[in-house]
């Protein structure tokens, strides 16, 4: 009886890969710190959801809005790094806003799948990863940020510099309020 309850609650979990994307590496138009490393982990977390063939969703943003830098259509920089590239019959989600939910099949996708609990992997932690996650969230879904597989930058407020590490553990703790159980790839996997 325990290995069916288990097998059952692990058909409904689903890996969210949010913008692993080329303009955030090194010569990219949006460079993130540490993002070569939070892209390696995110392959760990991948291989292991492969692997456990469980669903598997990568989140790719395209930028249309007039005079966007990065993410521009048909540039390499927008092309899903290679660290965690789709396979043949994974699931590829394009989204034009912060939350990947918004004006996408994503929703529609999870309910589909009978997906309940959510892990999340990707760039950036201050914006996309936070509204996507808060989003997931707000529509009941069990939420897991793997935060060593994440990346954040520099941000500036009134003059002041918030160095990208700290703006990245303040998102982390703050989703961890409520929104969110923070692991690092060493526990998850």
């Amino acid at each position: 009886m325990y290995k069916v309850t288990s097998k059952i609650k692990n058909m409904g979990k689903a890996l969210i890969i949010i913008d692993i994307q080329n303009d955030y590496f090194e010569n990219g138009a949006m460079e993130l710190v540490g993002s070569l490393a939070a892209s390696e982990n995110a392959k760990i977390v991948l291989t292991k959801f492969r692997n456990e063939k469980l669903p598997i969703v990568h989140i790719q943003h395209v930028s249309v809005a007039q005079g966007s830098l990065f993410f521009l259509p048909e540039s390499k920089g927008q092309e899903i790094h290679e660290n965690v590239k789709p396979l043949s019959g994974e699931k590829v989600i394009t989204k034009y806003y912060p939350n990947s939910f918004r004006a996408t099949e994503l929703l529609d996708y999870l309910k589909s799948k009978n997906i309940t609990e959510l892990v999340f992997v990707g760039m950036m932690t201050h914006m996309c990863v936070d509204a996507t996650v808060r989003a997931a969230k707000d529509f009941d879904f069990e939420c897991t940020v793997i935060g060593d597989a994440c990346a954040s930058r520099d941000l500036e407020i009134k003059g002041t510099s918030v160095k990208a590490a700290d703006v990245h553990n303040a998102f982390l703790s703050a989703l961890s309020f409520f929104y969110a159980d923070i692991k690092n790839t060493k526990d998850f996997s």
